[in-house]
């Protein structure tokens, strides 16, 4: 049973497209050998141990977990949890689901079948602070959520260490991140500096591995992918080529159109001629 103190908030979806959706958050001071299940959920639910210890059992495994670790509960996934009788666990939670959720907690490393995690200081402890301390707003309180759920998460990532991919090298995780950094930013300044440095690596070395997995040099990628998100505003008769120019990271018009005539062999506007 939750007290009037120990459970925080409770939150209900309303729009299942959002990235994160938070259900419900709060914190439980555990008397001896209390349990929850077995049951399952609908949504992910993340518990942080503040004090104490416990067990957590899911899939046929059983983990004895204490102060800063904690354990994620999978939708439709029956587990167990049971707090020490000699040193029950004090605990916060947070459950959520949303359109990104499942990939921001495999960036962290976590999925039903591994489902526990370390955690190192005390940022992680405030994050969850935060997100029950959210009650007190009156406005933006949904937004305030999201927000700390997203620093919570990203926290979790900082401390989790890089992911490598199945299937994929540390060469092609890099190559992959420089990838959705470009599609994220390519219409701001970018530099093979900054995109090296972003991804943590050394920039003769990331512009060999580019060139080595992918047959082109970084530059010219980025070049020939606002080129061709250029080609798809064109055919807008509503923007002007300073516009569109603008759009995908060349402040300057007529350099634009003399990168863009390199690789179309026409000019924007006579690209454009041909589209309408």
């Amino acid at each position: 049973m939750f007290n009037k103190d120990e459970f925080i908030g409770f939150k209900n979806p309303l729009d299942e497209g959002m990235d994160l959706i938070v259900y419900h958050y709060g914190k439980e001071n555990c008397e001896r050998s209390h349990s929850y299940g077995p049951a399952l959920r609908d949504h992910f639910l993340l518990h942080y141990i503040i004090s104490g210890s416990g067990t957590f059992e899911v899939g046929g495994k059983s983990y004895t977990l204490h102060e800063n670790q904690g354990f994620l509960i999978c939708p439709d996934i029956i587990t167990y949890y049971e707090a020490s009788d000699s040193d029950p666990w004090v605990y916060t939670w947070i459950g959520f689901r949303g359109i990104k959720a499942e990939t921001f907690l495999k960036n962290i490393k976590l999925d039903k079948d591994n489902p526990i995690f370390n955690c190192k200081g005390d940022v992680i402890k405030k994050c969850f602070e935060n997100i029950r301390d959210s009650s007190t707003y009156k406005f933006g309180y949904e937004l305030r959520l999201q927000g700390y759920l997203s620093i919570l998460l990203s926290e979790l990532t900082e401390q989790s260490g890089p992911v490598v991919t199945k299937g994929y090298g540390h060469k092609e995780n890099y190559i992959k991140k420089s990838i959705q950094f470009i599609e994220t930013n390519y219409s701001q300044t970018i530099s093979i500096e900054s995109l090296a440095s972003y991804i943590g690596i050394n920039k003769n070395y990331f512009s060999t591995i580019f060139s080595e997995l992918l047959g082109i040099p970084p530059q010219e990628y980025l070049i020939k992918y606002r080129v061709n998100k250029a080609c798809k505003l064109l055919s807008n008769k509503d923007f002007t080529i300073s516009e569109i120019s603008r759009s995908v990271g060349y402040d300057d018009p007529l350099g634009f159109s003399k990168i863009f005539k390199q690789i179309k062999g026409v000019s924007p506007k006579t690209y454009r001629q041909t589209l309408l």
